[in-house]
C-alpha cells in the first residue's frame, strides 16, 4: 500500500476555516437566523462546497458546537496549569478565570446560548449534552473537586453566562448587585 501523501486535500484544509466561520456566523445569528450561504460567504466559498463538507445545517451547527467545546476545554486545561498549586479549589478558580477570558469575545458563550435554545432539534441537543458532559467530565477529573464542587463551578459558569448575556453587571439596581455581586469579567 502507497504512503499517505503529507500533502492536506481541499476539504481537510477547508474543513475548519468554515468551521471556524461557523462559529462565528452562528454565534451572532443563531441556527434559525444563520443559512449556509452565509457561512459560505465569510469562508470565501460556495455554499455548494459547504454542503460538500456538513450534508445538513445542523451538522454544519453540530461542528460548529464541538469546536466550540473543544476549546473551551482547552481553556480549562490550560488555566489548571497555570493555577498556583494544584488543590481543587485553586485549580477550579483558575479554570474559572481562563473561561471568563475565553469567553471575553462572546462568539463561544452565543453559540451555547443558541444551541440551547435550539436544543430540541435532536442532533443539537445531543451534540449540546455531548459537549456539556466533556466538560464536566473533564473538570471533575482534571481539578480532583468533589461533585458538589464541580456542580458549583458549573452553576456559576452559567451564572456567569446570564451576566454577559444580559449585561446585568451594568445595571446598578439591587437585584442586579445581588447576582453580579463578586463576579468579574475581562473587558
Amino acid at each position: 500500500m502507497p504512503a499517505r501523501n503529507s500533502v492536506l486535500s481541499t476539504a481537510e484544509v477547508r474543513r475548519p476555516l468554515v468551521i471556524d466561520h461557523a462559529v462565528a456566523e452562528f454565534a451572532r445569528g443563531g441556527y434559525h437566523g444563520t443559512t449556509i450561504a452565509d457561512v459560505a460567504r465569510e469562508a470565501g466559498i460556495s455554499p455548494a462546497y459547504v454542503f460538500k463538507l456538513f450534508p445538513s445545517k445542523e451538522r454544519l451547527f453540530v461542528s460548529a458546537l464541538e469546536e466550540c467545546f473543544a476549546r473551551i476545554v482547552g481553556a480549562l486545561e490550560a488555566g489548571a496549569e497555570a493555577a498556583e498549586d494544584q488543590r481543587a479549589e485553586t485549580v477550579l478558580t483558575a479554570m474559572g478565570d481562563a473561561y471568563a477570558h475565553l469567553i471575553s469575545d462572546r462568539a463561544l458563550l452565543m453559540l451555547q446560548v443558541h444551541a440551547q435554545s435550539v436544543a430540541d432539534v435532536t442532533e443539537i441537543g445531543d451534540a449540546l449534552r455531548a459537549g456539556l458532559a466533556r466538560v464536566t467530565t473533564f473538570v471533575k477529573s482534571r481539578s480532583g473537586g468533589s461533585d458538589e464542587d464541580v456542580q458549583r463551578f458549573m452553576a456559576y459558569g452559567q451564572l456567569c453566562h446570564l451576566i454577559v448575556t444580559t449585561r446585568v453587571d451594568e445595571i446598578p439596581e439591587a437585584w442586579a448587585i445581588l447576582l453580579s455581586n463578586g463576579i468579574t469579567h475581562p473587558a
